[in-house]
């Protein structure tokens, strides 16, 4: 799926500029503590799914009216005072769902920071696949609030401000093939409480584990050099991420996210060793392959390969090949 990014970030200079609080959606907002409010907001839009985030210095009233029609699905990553939505007291990591055509409102008694994303309600199937609850539109269409895990929450608030910080890096160009993969992780860490908080549904046949690691393996190459995330393929295959484990866990003796992991690595390392040191960085071809931290990468690449990726990129200094090239010859190849 080839989606059009864009990123915006501006500061905030009063509690008007909170009217868009969650792009594409206007909310009424009304300053309720003293002081100068300050804050920033950043739109990440990819297609038609976005996400919000933003802070701010002072106690807010936040309502919508019911004529939105986008699911909204908000976390708060950081709070100093009392947070309320609805009757629903919101700690830090908690998630909060909206549905469709559903008034909301909340209570910010003082500076806080949250992430929302919006999207439409009939994209769930596809995006949920295999997880049969959250692909259910039935399991959003009522408010939420889901209650996070300390250690989860505070996972999923890291990745949150990881990935926001690696897309809002002026120095770093996404290509649009990437553009999904990113969708997804932002929809992955945003969901990993709602998903931690149900039930476990192993119901339903499963392919044999040799059939379905072998259909994953033939559409991770089909994709070429685009990163594949590991919540596409449960969609395309419609296998819920315990029973893709299991399959992988039973064939290679490794979870399916370490393989996907181990697949870009090999992607990135054919990059690199075609690449001229002068026009390519690490870091531009580890974000374009889907990883964020490049301290993180460094040490999965080097653990895999026994080199740092700066020293596979200088090897090949002699023989030179933009990373386009690279790419596009992959590609055909494959």
């Amino acid at each position: 799926m080839m989606s059009e990014l864009s990123v915006t970030t501006a500061r905030v200079n009063d509690f008007e500029d909170f009217r868009e609080a969650v792009h594409g959606s206007h909310v009424d907002v009304m300053q309720l503590e003293r002081g100068r409010l300050r804050g920033s907001l950043t739109h990440v839009g990819i297609g038609d799914f976005s996400l919000s985030v933003g802070s701010f210095s002072a106690g807010i009233r936040t309502q919508r009216t019911s004529k939105e029609q986008k699911l909204i699905v908000g976390m708060l990553l950081e709070s100093r005072k009392r947070v309320t939505h609805w009757s629903y007291d919101m700690q830090p990591g908690d998630v909060l769902v909206i549905p469709p055509a559903i008034d909301h409102d909340g209570r910010f008694f003082g500076a806080a920071s949250y992430a929302a994303i919006r999207l439409d309600l009939t994209d769930v199937a596809s995006t949920f696949g295999g997880e049969t609850d959250l692909a259910d539109p039935a399991t959003w269409s009522a408010k939420n609030r889901y209650r996070a895990d300390p250690y989860i929450g505070a996972v999923a608030i890291q990745g949150v401000r990881k990935i926001v910080s690696r897309l809002t890096d002026p120095h770093i160009k996404l290509p649009e093939q990437s553009a999904d993969f990113w969708r997804r992780s932002i929809t992955d860490a945003m969901m990993a409480t709602v998903m931690h908080s149900l039930p476990s549904n192993n119901a339903g046949p499963l392919l044999s584990a040799v059939r379905l690691t072998r259909n994953v393996e033939h559409y991770i190459e089909a994709a070429g050099v685009r990163p594949v995330h590991i919540s596409e393929i449960c969609a395309n295959f419609g296998v819920s991420r315990r029973s893709l484990h299991r399959a992988f866990d039973e064939v290679l003796g490794i979870g399916p996210v370490t393989f996907l992991r181990y697949k870009r690595l090999c992607g990135i390392h054919s990059v690199l060793r075609e690449s001229d040191p002068a026009q390519t960085t690490v870091a531009e071809i580890a974000i374009q392959h889907g990883f964020i931290e490049l301290g993180r990468f460094a040490h999965y690449y080097y653990t895999l390969f026994g080199e740092y990726p700066s020293k596979t990129l200088r090897a090949r200094s002699g023989r030179f090949a933009t990373p386009r090239a690279v790419m596009l010859r992959n590609r055909f190849a494959a």
